[in-house]
């Protein structure tokens, strides 16, 4: 049974898209990820990623959604019986629903983190000046499973209430009005940062490329960012691609989608790393940049505190966003398989999500010294890392390459063009990426991964 919602335009669509994009991935992941991997040879690899992989990845997913005019797994269904295949291949999408579940059962307890951050920086400003109050402020925050567990419930809560309202009055009316202030946030951040950090630096580190730091391992590192930061592979874009009218240019949505995260990937480098620079603090401290480091930072500059809660108000935005576009999809699923109203789909999948969450908040505090891999050489992690790991390493290059191969050998060439446009030429083009370049660059990461 195909959904009758739809996208009221071609804007709302981009926007919701672009808000799917935009999310942790592209403000607090990517600045850390960066300064981790030397600046501008990663970003080298990161757009190089993009054209190579991820735009031919939403390509496909986009086709197949508006194809099928159903759920990941029955878009996929619907594409299969078409081109003359097992619909057995639908467990791709099934694959892409589970990744998207799991990864929100912790993204929203980060979402947490960026909403405890606005309301007691909002409360009581910014602590102290110093590294150790800085520290002191997120370590108390992790050690309390009830604080973590109320912000928590509280952003999932949030991203429920817009879900629940559909997809025109719902995701699409939320990122009207997200995104462009998500936009100007950034801007007024970056000018900011830029007065008043140390620009120079942060443009040599983002964007010179040194010789040296250039290595497989960079490589692969920018390509996992892409996956995780853009949401491919999850079919997050085959759901919101069946929400498409037909007369909707899917090339024109999903150039706007990478070019638009990628400019406020760019935008969150500039907002962060000339603060860091010219405060003599670490570009690489990991996700402590955003919780530790920079609040650090702020507390020591003229205007500090508006412009820290200008940046948590932006993490909070960017969060939601993005963690709306992964409730979509189970939701999705219950309202298609299951003819459950929206609202009691929306509710029952955020509520189970939102306790399987609470396994990655105790994974900070009282189960932190609970390994349970530990027996086989996983010492050190803990569920949140396995979890982690597990999403972004395993299940999410298997459904990229799963969806890779399902479209360069499986799909009809014929669905391909008539939803894409692209003609002759362009769907032989798009067609030997999925066959060949993609395949060989998820499986090269996965590869990565279990080796190191």
């Amino acid at each position: 049974m195909g959904s009758p919602e739809r996208w009221s335009g071609r804007i709302g669509f981009i926007l919701s898209t672009i808000g799917s994009a935009i999310g942790l991935g592209s403000i607090w992941k990517f600045p850390y990820e960066v300064g981790s991997n030397g600046g501008g040879a990663f970003l080298f690899f990161y757009i190089l990623g993009l054209v190579l992989v991820v735009v031919p990845l939403m390509l496909l997913e986009f086709a197949m959604g508006r194809h099928g005019r159903s759920d990941a797994v029955g878009s996929i269904a619907v594409v299969a019986s078409a081109s003359g295949a097992s619909k057995g291949w639908r467990l791709i999408g099934a694959l892409g629903i589970l990744t998207s579940y799991l990864i929100l059962s912790f993204y929203s307890v980060i979402g947490g983190w960026a909403l405890y951050y606005l309301i007691s920086t909002l409360q009581e400003g910014l602590v102290g000046g110093t590294a150790v109050a800085a520290q002191a402020r997120f370590d108390a925050m992790l050690a309390s499973p009830w604080v973590m567990t109320s912000y928590h419930l509280t952003f999932m809560a949030m991203v429920a209430a817009v879900v629940a309202r559909g997809i025109a009055n719902g995701i699409e009316a939320a990122c009207k009005v997200l995104m462009p202030i998500l936009i100007v946030l950034i801007v007024i951040l970056a000018v900011y940062s830029m007065s008043e950090g140390d620009i120079g630096s942060a443009l040599r580190f983002l964007f010179a490329i040194q010789p040296s730091s250039f290595s497989a391992g960079v490589a692969l590192d920018a390509l996992g960012l892409g996956f995780f930061s853009i949401g491919v592979g999850l079919s997050v874009m085959i759901t919101y691609g069946s929400y498409a009218a037909s007369n909707v240019d899917l090339r024109q949505v999903a150039v706007a989608t990478i070019v638009g995260d990628t400019l406020v990937s760019c935008l969150a480098g500039l907002a962060v790393f000339p603060i860091v620079f010219a405060e003599k603090l670490d570009p690489a401290s990991g996700p402590g940049l955003m919780f530790v480091t920079l609040p650090l930072a702020f507390a020591r500059l003229p205007l500090g505190t508006p412009a820290a809660l200008t940046f948590f108000l932006l993490l909070v935005i960017a969060a939601l966003a993005s963690a709306v576009s992964l409730l979509e999809l189970p939701t999705a699923f219950l309202q298609t398989r299951l003819s459950w109203p929206r609202p009691r789909a929306t509710v029952f999948a955020a509520s189970t999500c939102a306790a399987l969450g609470l396994v990655s908040i105790l994974s900070f505090n009282l189960w932190a010294d609970w390994h349970p891999l530990g027996a086989i050489g996983f010492e050190k992690a803990t569920a949140f890392d396995l979890l982690d790991d597990l999403t972004s390493n395993v299940l999410l290059p298997i459904t990229g390459f799963g969806l890779a191969v399902f479209g360069g050998w499986v799909m009809a060439p014929e669905l391909l063009a008539g939803e894409l446009h692209l003609g002759r030429f362009g769907t032989a083009v798009l067609r030997g990426l999925l066959r060949f370049v993609i395949p060989a660059s998820v499986a090269a990461a996965a590869l990565a991964f279990i080796r190191f």
